[in-house]
Parts: C-alpha cells; sequence; structure tokens
C-alpha cells in the first residue's frame, strides 16, 4: 500500500499548478430582433463520468440594450425529476453544478449522461439588432476539484507574499453554533456570521471544515463575492473513530467510515485522497480518544504510511502550551525522516461574540500564516504542501517570521531542503516583525540548539550559523516570550534530505 501511496502522490503532486484548462466544448450562435421576448434551447452532449459542468457564456450587443438571462436543463427537461438545475437570470455570468455544490441560484444534483440543454431567454434584443452568444463549457471528473478554476473563484490577490487564515473552524453545516437575534440562545451559526467574525479579525483566507460533509460549499460560493478580501475554502473535517483529519481541496464525497469493509483503515482512505489530488492534515492528534472526546485523537488501529499526510495541526485552539498538544506528534513524524508541514487552526465551533466555549479557540486563534504566489485555495495549498508556513499561536495581525539557511549558493526557506557538506556552515537569517524583546529559539532535530537563541533587537533581524556533521536534520526556528510562552512556531528547514 505505502509503494502505491506513494507513487499516487507522485503523479499528482503538480496538479495545483495547473492553469485553467481549455473548455470541453464552445457552443456559438447568433440572435436577431425576431428573438425578443422568446427562449432558445442549446444543446450539448454530457458523456458518463462528469461530475461537474461549468458554463462561461458572453455574448455581444449590451452597448445596445441587448439582455440574455440564463438556465440549464439536464436531461428530460422540465419534466424529468430533477431536469431542472437553476436559472439566474442576467445575473451570473459563469455558473457550475455537480453532485455537492452549486453557484447560487442553481441546483447541486448528480451529473446524468445524456442530452443537457443551456436554456436562453431573451427579455429584451432590438428589432434592427443582433447579438452573437458564446459558450465555454468545461466537462470535469472527480479529480478536478470544484472546476475549471480550481477554487470557488478567481484570486483575490496576485501578490506572491505572506496571507494570514484560519484552517480549521465549523458552522451550522455541523456543530458551529452562536447566539440567535434576540442573543438568548445558541443556535446553529449561518456561514454569514461565521465569515463575518472572520472578516473582522483582518484575515486573509479561512476553511470552513464542517464534519464529513460539503454542504457548506454552495453557501460559500453564494458569500464569495461579498468578501472579496477574504478567500473562502471549503474543507471538510474527516471525522472518524480512529481520529480526525482536515481535507482540502476535493470536491466530491469521500468516504470517512475508516474501519469498515470499504475502507478499512486509514491507508485506503489516503489513497482515495491523493487520487483526489487533496491535502490532508491530522487534527488534534494528541487530545484524547474516549467519551470525553470520542475519536479526537489520532489512534489507527493499523500501520499507517504517514506519507499520505502532507500537513499536522501541531496547534489546536489554546493547546501550544498545553499536555495535549500537537506538536511532539509533529516533531516525531520529523524525526522518523518526514516533510511535513505544521499548520494550526482555531477549531472554532462559537460564533460572533460568544465567549461561552473556553475549549475551542476563537476564529483566527491561531493564525496559519502561508507564503503564497496568490491568494487562492491552490496558492494556499501548494505553500501548505511546500510548507512555507509558521502559525502565530495568539493570533496577532501583525507578528511575522521569515528564516532562510544559505551554504555556498545553495539557499532554503522554512520547509525547503538544503544540502551543507560535513564540515561546512550553514547561516541562517532571521527576519521578524513587531516580535522587538522576544526571545529566538532553534530546535535541531527537537533538541534545543546551543548558542541560536537570541534576543529580537528593534530592527527584528537575528543571525546564527550552524556546522553540519553531513548528516540528515531538520532545524526549527520559533519565538518565545521572555517567560518561554510560544508566540511563533516556524517549519523546518531540510539538511541533506
Amino acid at each position: 500500500m505505502r509503494a502505491l501511496l506513494s507513487i499516487v502522490l507522485a503523479c499528482f503532486a503538480a496538479a495545483g499548478m495547473a492553469t485553467e484548462r481549455a473548455p470541453s466544448l464552445v457552443l456559438r450562435g447568433q440572435l436577431s430582433g425576431a428573438d425578443q421576448h422568446t427562449y432558445r434551447e442549446v444543446p450539448f452532449d454530457v458523456p458518463k463520468g462528469t461530475s461537474r459542468i461549468t458554463i462561461d457564456v458572453d455574448y455581444t450587443g449590451r452597448e445596445e440594450r441587448t439582455t440574455i438571462d440564463l438556465g440549464l436543463l439536464g436531461p428530460g427537461g422540465f419534466e424529468a425529476q430533477d431536469g431542472f438545475r437553476g436559472w439566474s437570470g442576467g445575473t451570473k455570468r459563469r455558473f457550475t453544478v455537480s453532485a455537492t455544490d452549486a453557484t447560487a441560484s442553481f441546483l447541486p444534483g448528480v451529473i446524468q449522461p445524456g442530452k443537457w440543454r443551456l436554456l436562453l431567454g431573451i427579455p429584451n434584443i432590438r428589432p434592427t439588432s443582433t447579438a452573437l452568444y458564446t459558450a465555454r463549457i468545461w466537462l470535469s471528473r472527480d479529480d478536478e476539484g470544484f472546476g475549471p478554476e480550481h477554487g470557488l473563484t478567481a484570486p483575490l490577490a496576485m501578490e506572491d507574499r505572506w496571507y494570514r487564515g484560519d484552517l480549521h473552524m465549523h458552522s451550522a453545516h455541523s456543530d458551529g453554533g452562536c447566539l440567535n437575534l434576540s442573543r438568548t440562545k445558541k443556535v446553529p451559526c449561518p456561514l454569514f456570521l461565521v465569515a463575518t467574525s472572520a472578516a473582522k479579525r483582518g484575515l486573509d483566507f479561512i476553511a470552513v471544515s464542517d464534519h464529513n460533509t460539503m454542504s457548506q460549499v454552495s453557501g460559500l460560493r453564494e458569500i464569495q463575492p461579498y468578501f472579496d478580501r477574504m478567500l473562502l475554502i471549503p474543507a471538510r473535517e474527516i471525522t472518524t473513530f480512529e481520529g480526525h483529519a482536515n481535507l482540502f481541496g476535493v470536491s466530491r464525497t469521500v468516504d470517512f467510515r475508516v474501519g469498515t469493509k470499504d475502507v478499512p483503515d486509514w491507508n485506503a482512505l489516503l489513497a482515495d485522497i491523493a487520487r483526489a489530488h487533496g491535502v490532508i492534515s491530522i487534527n488534534h492528534p494528541n487530545r484524547p480518544n474516549d467519551e470525553t472526546c470520542m475519536g479526537c485523537g489520532f489512534t489507527p488501529k493499523n500501520p499507517v504510511d504517514m506519507h499520505g499526510f502532507r500537513a499536522i495541526e501541531a496547534i489546536n485552539g489554546k493547546d501550544a502550551e498545553r499536555a495535549d498538544t500537537g506538536i511532539p506528534f509533529w516533531e516525531k513524524q520529523l524525526n522518523d525522516g518526514l516533510r511535513i508541514t505544521a499548520i494550526g487552526g482555531s477549531d472554532s465551533h462559537i460564533g460572533p461574540d460568544d465567549p461561552r466555549d473556553a475549549f475551542a479557540g476563537t476564529i483566527g486563534t491561531p493564525t496559519t500564516v502561508v507564503h503564497a504566489r496568490e491568494l487562492s485555495m491552490e496558492g494556499i495549498l501548494d505553500g501548505i504542501r511546500a510548507g512555507h508556513v509558521f502559525v502565530d499561536t495568539e493570533g496577532t495581525r501583525d507578528r511575522s517570521l521569515d528564516v532562510v539557511g544559505t551554504a555556498g549558493a545553495a539557499r532554503a526557506g522554512m520547509g525547503d531542503a538544503i544540502r551543507v557538506a560535513d564540515g561546512a556552515a550553514m547561516h541562517v537569517a532571521v527576519h521578524t516583525a513587531a516580535l522587538q524583546g522576544q526571545l529566538i529559539a532553534a530546535t535541531l532535530d527537537g533538541l534545543p540548539l546551543a548558542g541560536a537563541g537570541s534576543w529580537i533587537p528593534p530592527n527584528g533581524d537575528v543571525a546564527f550559523d550552524w556546522t553540519s556533521d553531513g548528516k540528515p536534520h531538520w532545524l526549527r526556528v520559533d519565538v518565545r516570550s521572555p517567560e518561554g510562552k510560544l508566540l511563533i512556531l516556524g517549519n523546518p528547514v531540510y539538511i541533506n534530505r
């Protein structure tokens, strides 16, 4: 199983880098004044195995007040039970439908093979006008995520920089709650209020990770245009009796029933996720797994090929200083030879201004900070895959950490690998912001690195040298308070791996 999983992971490692692919079909037509107040059906064939249809429609003549409304009919049309798939009027140019989610005003449902029809309604076209329309259609399979843009929207920002977010929270689509409007009782918390709470924290991205479901995705599609500065990443918390894990980037249903004949163990689940190009992270691995928190701790019954996981939630909520923090579990995987990224998540189950849950974090605490080429789902996920991440345990808006190791012409940041010959020195340059007077704490293979600790000066820059023995190591830089409290958890630079 380990060999199979490794092959699957290698095959799909670069999938997130793909740009929007060419459409499967391009349909063109012409309208004239005679089409005023009529409907036109534009048929197209959907082959077996299609799991998502995405359509983008453009047309000429807007300067003459030509208007085309859009709808979609499945096989059988209005007469079929699920033949009507939506009507947006003229408000949307691009829309998508799948079994798990759909653009607002369209209906999710199984994509049946057969003759589908784009429905055009023409409320206005002048008697002497003509209009040319072009419909680009993408027919996607299960491994193509959320549509041709690999996300709910185009990138919200194109800057290559650090982005701050929260990768673990819940809404009304599972067990997330908040006070009702009269503030008299706790009720399932609407997605909009969850996102609003995150936006108030100044976050660049959030992942809404409801338990074993993707019912929230249509809602995320609906509200994403409103939150035009904060990326909404669809996720789910795979909740099993042997542990929990967050899954990002996969739109289709995933069988989470670990321990059954269909999903005998975690390896079977991980192989399925790898085929779907997903990023999966173990959540709160050191939590108890008993009646106080059933299934919360990572306690697989069978050996697991840990290469299937891309990340570990090293910090969950406010547990950075507690005995059940995930940091030791993560460090054990590093010492076992894995290159696996530490992330954090609030695991928030509470809504805006609700202080009553002291165990779970509030949204944005901790904050996972990812260096990404752009603010898009795949940009953030690729940053996590690469380990270009640090965790701000208190969820501030301005604390930052950047670590670069150099040896000769070779250079590596957090998550990267570098070769350093026996006896050669690696120079480690640390740049911080908003951390003056705090303490740099370096770790080598899980043990404090002697001589690397230093107080952070006003300019935020600290440097030290480390001499290699030519063997494989991982070196991590954290930031602690003068009292020893963990403020920033860094990811390692991997040496001679």
